[in-house]
């Protein structure tokens, strides 16, 4: 386009929209159109000359050279700016080409979440689970002093909930928290350790928002062996999904002892509630007040419902009641026992916490203390049985 005498130069759209991208006052480049490599309509621009490279080069790679070529001859002075605005234009294409992870949580393969050190001990004897929380190093900075409010919460999958929760103590702006805290789950049989994985989760407290999620690691019980204590020194891992095809009706609501005994003198069976661990909480206050009803069915005659005195504002009560129920012996595998855990309330309805069914239609280590009972006559025989939220039969409160 050639200019008219008297005219204004025009300025091209590219020219006029270009600035520094670097941080300080933004400002019109002088040479814009060293950036722009002009060529006469028609002609490709020429390749420069590369030595052991034979065969034209691609208009694009040829463009980008020459660009670069002019690039070289610019003063010092400029190629600071380029070389930010380089990284800029990097980091923006690599955070394009990350995946957004489970829930929102921020982080890429190279980002460091920290280590984990525990220790981990299964007691047959007293079916239980003790979790030793050592300490954490390197963990991921979550707050804007560039430290963070860790604390450890425990999990047992699958049936995660609020019930089987356990959680340490937070400690306030550190990286490399110390703990040394036990943490143990009681009523865990071997059925358990063969089929559940403890989920160990590390999070940042926040007290004007939700808490953050650090990392996590995943410890399949079956790993570890009766009476012996295990260490672990884990990687923490982004957050993993939990598997959603799980069956919502069998969420764990906590767990309960149970012992039975026939009484061969009586001609009766005797039920005893021991005691119940980790329920589910039912009150605004975080607790429960609990309390246990039994049944033997079928029962025609409504006559077989025994109920246990209530304990107040607690998720691990000790009631140590027994129940006798009149029956000859033949007619107990005949028989179910329906055992059902509720929150008692004033002035409205008491709540379900959880249930479990014991008998000859039962499975697994219900199905397996039943007989036991039967086997051992005049034997008292405990054991620690999970509560879901299924309520057997067709119970009303």
């Amino acid at each position: 386009m050639t200019q008219r005498k008297g005219e204004k130069p025009t300025i091209s759209i590219q020219e006029h929209m270009a600035i520094d991208v670097c941080p300080g006052p933004i400002q019109p480049i002088k040479q814009i159109s060293d950036y722009f490599p002009r060529y006469p309509r028609g002609l490709p621009p020429a390749a420069p000359h590369q030595v052991g490279h034979a065969g034209p080069l691609s208009p694009a790679l040829s463009t980008t050279s020459a660009t670069a070529a002019v690039e070289s001859d610019r003063p010092n002075e400029d190629k600071p700016e380029r070389a930010c605005a380089g990284a800029a234009a990097s980091l923006l294409a690599t955070k394009r080409d990350e995946e957004p992870d489970v829930e929102g949580y921020d982080s890429d393969d190279s980002t460091t979440l920290g280590t984990l050190e525990f220790s981990l001990q299964y007691d047959q004897e007293n079916n239980a689970l003790h979790c030793t929380i050592n300490k954490a190093k390197g963990l991921k900075p979550m707050d804007h002093n560039g430290l963070s409010d860790p604390y450890v919460k425990l999990h047992l999958l699958p049936g995660a909930s609020k019930a089987n929760k356990l959680r340490t103590k937070t400690l306030h702006n550190t990286l490399n928290p110390v703990w040394s805290e036990t943490l143990t789950y009681y009523g865990i049989t071997d059925e358990d350790m063969v089929r559940k994985t403890l989920r160990i989760s590390v999070c940042d407290e926040d007290k004007f928002r939700h808490n953050e999620f650090i990392g996590e690691t995943r410890i399949p019980l079956k790993k570890l062996k009766p009476n012996q204590i295990k260490n672990f020194n884990n990687c923490l891992e982004k957050q993993l999904p939990v598997n959603k095809t799980e069956d919502k009706s069998l969420e764990e609501r906590g767990r309960i002892m149970i012992s039975l005994k026939y009484n061969t003198q009586k001609s009766c069976l005797v039920v005893g509630i021991i005691r119940c661990a980790h329920l589910a909480a039912m009150d605004a206050n975080g607790f429960s007040d609990p309390y246990v009803k039994t049944y033997l069915k079928p029962d025609e005659n409504k006559k077989s419902k025994h109920k246990t005195a209530v304990k107040k504002k607690t998720l691990n009560p000790e009631f140590n009641e027994e129940f006798c129920y009149d029956i000859k012996y033949a007619d107990l595998t005949k028989k179910t026992l329906e055992v059902t855990v509720w929150d008692y309330d004033i002035g409205k309805s008491n709540d379900f916490i959880g249930g479990v069914s014991l008998g000859i239609n039962a499975n697994g280590e219900r199905l397996k203390h039943w007989f036991d009972c039967l086997k051992n006559k005049d034997k008292k025989i405990e054991r620690w049985h999970t509560l879901t939220n299924e309520l057997p039969g067709s119970l009303n409160d």
